[in-house]
């Protein structure tokens, strides 16, 4: 029998040929390459409409720079420590170990959740922050934050001694121009996808018309003279059902079956695998069985996210925490989606929910909503359309995901990792 030990691993995988013959990389204390890390202030902020913008674990994740301190205030969180460009910002709070180099130049400060890392002679800024996104690194600051009081939080002193490594300047400089291009590249993906999404928002809310309102801004040419829309409720051209109430201890006998909980529906997706089970009698099989076409509603969580059941295996059910919507008339089930995408986070659809902390869409409210009705024809026309959008928008959610994925790997490869060998 043998022991996993731990060795070094002071050389990566793939290395640019030529440094090939440039032997190990060093390992250092992050303290004894820098002049100085230090946190934030520890004063809570009094925000401001403008001034000096402030940094804290929340916007500089998000990249929102819209937190503002007064000058005084500025003066006297940075009176023993100022932040400057080309300093490295790190989390160490919550989502510990998020990393981003300074590239303004304007005046900032930070909160006490940022660790600020000062640029250093012996590091290359962009380098230095590629290698804290390495599994290596953030390996060691979890371990470190688990061993501190607070869960998911590392300590200063902990921080400063946590190891980076170093291989000489130039390849520390060919590492961050690699992987900085792949960002630039990553990002214009991403900018493209937040572009599709943004014009299918907008042409919803032209393809359907406004509250009180019977036509839509935007129509084909076919049916612009084949008259006003009809607003009916929700309730009289469809029946809705709630699932069947989870109780592992009640229902142990019947048909073991896999079922829909709110988790699985996703917008315009419904997520199959994993799914969990529970028992359902005979007479329960139809009453709590989906067919393709219905449209499976959540009704608590996120209220009204939405996706057309295709059918893609039988038997499956659905629980309470799910609304089944099966159309009594003609009509697109999957123009019912996305008339409830292009109004969620609007008082048209929030003014129909019940409860304190956690949000539901009763179906007794839900039948009431009103729904706008075109004839079958247009209806198709508009859900093909958008559907093509939709399209899309998932090549390219899977392209910039296989971006994300090749970075990762390709830090894998460029950082050295910790070996294992037989003790």
């Amino acid at each position: 029998m043998s022991n996993k030990v731990e060795k070094r691993g002071l050389v990566p995988k793939l290395r640019f040929p030529e440094f090939r013959e440039a032997g190990e990389w060093e390992e250092k204390r992050l303290q004894d390459i820098t002049s100085s890390v230090f946190d934030g202030t520890h004063q809570t902020p009094i925000y401001t409409l403008e001034g000096i913008p402030f940094y804290s674990v929340e916007n500089l994740i998000s990249g929102n720079k819209n937190k503002f301190i007064s000058r005084e205030d500025y003066l006297a969180a940075t009176s023993k420590n100022k932040p400057n460009q080309g300093d490295i910002l790190l989390t160490r709070i919550g989502k510990i170990g998020y990393s981003q180099v300074v590239t303004w130049s304007h005046e900032f400060s930070v909160y006490v959740t940022l660790a600020v890392i000062k640029k250093s002679a012996l590091f290359d800024s962009h380098y230095l922050h590629c290698f804290m996104q390495s599994d290596r690194y953030q390996n060691e600051i979890l371990k470190k934050s688990l061993l501190n009081a607070v869960p998911c939080k590392i300590n200063m002193d902990s921080l400063r001694k946590t190891n980076v490594l170093l291989p000489k300047p130039a390849e520390q400089q060919k590492i961050a121009d690699c992987l900085a291009s792949l960002d630039e590249l990553i990002t214009l993906e991403a900018q493209k996808l937040d572009t599709l999404k943004t014009h299918k928002k907008g042409l919803m809310h032209q393809l359907f018309p406004a509250e009180g309102e019977t036509l839509p801004k935007l129509r084909f040419p076919e049916f612009r003279d084949t008259g006003e829309w009809e607003e009916v409720a929700l309730g009289e051209i469809a029946e809705i059902k709630l699932g069947k109430m989870l109780d592992s201890k009640k229902h142990t006998t019947g048909n073991l079956l896999p079922y829909l909980n709110n988790l699985a529906v996703r917008w315009n997706d419904v997520e199959t695998s994993n799914l969990p089970k529970m028992y359902f009698d005979e007479s329960e099989l139809d009453r709590f069985g989906l067919r393709t076409g219905d449209v499976v509603v959540c009704e608590g969580g996120e209220p009204g996210r939405s996706a057309v059941w295709d059918g893609r295996f039988p038997d499956l059910k659905f629980q309470k925490a799910i609304h089944r919507v099966r159309f009594t008339v003609p009509f697109q089930p999957r123009l019912l989606v996305l008339y409830l995408e292009s109004i969620a986070g609007t008082p048209r659809l929030e003014n129909l929910f019940t409860g304190g902390g956690i949000k539901h869409l009763t179906q007794e409210v839900f039948a009431r909503l009103k729904i706008p009705f075109a004839s079958h024809a247009e209806q198709k026309k508009i859900a093909d359309c958008l559907t093509s959008l939709d399209d899309l928008i998932t090549a390219q959610t899977q392209k910039l995901a296989a971006l994300k994925t090749h970075k990762k790997g390709l830090m894998q490869q460029l950082f050295p990792v910790l070996d294992e060998v037989a003790a």
